[in-house]
């Protein structure tokens, strides 16, 4: 877990992504519909994305992508996010 530790540490809103995947450009897009500048690692294209992947599903993240982090805390991928939205808790999420 150390690496995605350490890289949600360095920023507010971290999110783990692959560039095939449709649900995370979705929850990208969605993210930055809110003024956020979310930090995007492209798993696919990362020189660690096996480690990023295996720590990941370590965390219970599965599927792996998309995660988002905000606060270092794991909100979970497009099944935890788009509810957040609906009930229009991601915005203040977003803002604290």
């Amino acid at each position: 877990m150390a690496m995605v530790t350490r890289v949600v540490a360095e920023k507010p809103v971290v999110i783990f992504s692959k560039t095939s995947c449709c649900m995370c450009h979705t929850i990208k897009t969605l993210i930055n519909s809110f003024g956020s500048n979310p930090v995007v690692y492209e798993i696919d294209e990362h020189p660690n994305g096996k480690q990023l992947e295996d720590e990941l599903k370590a965390l219970g993240c599965k599927p792996s992508v998309p995660v988002v982090f905000i606060g270092q805390q794991l909100l979970g991928g497009s099944n935890e996010i788009m509810p957040l939205h609906l009930k229009g808790k991601l915005a203040h999420l977003l803002k604290s």
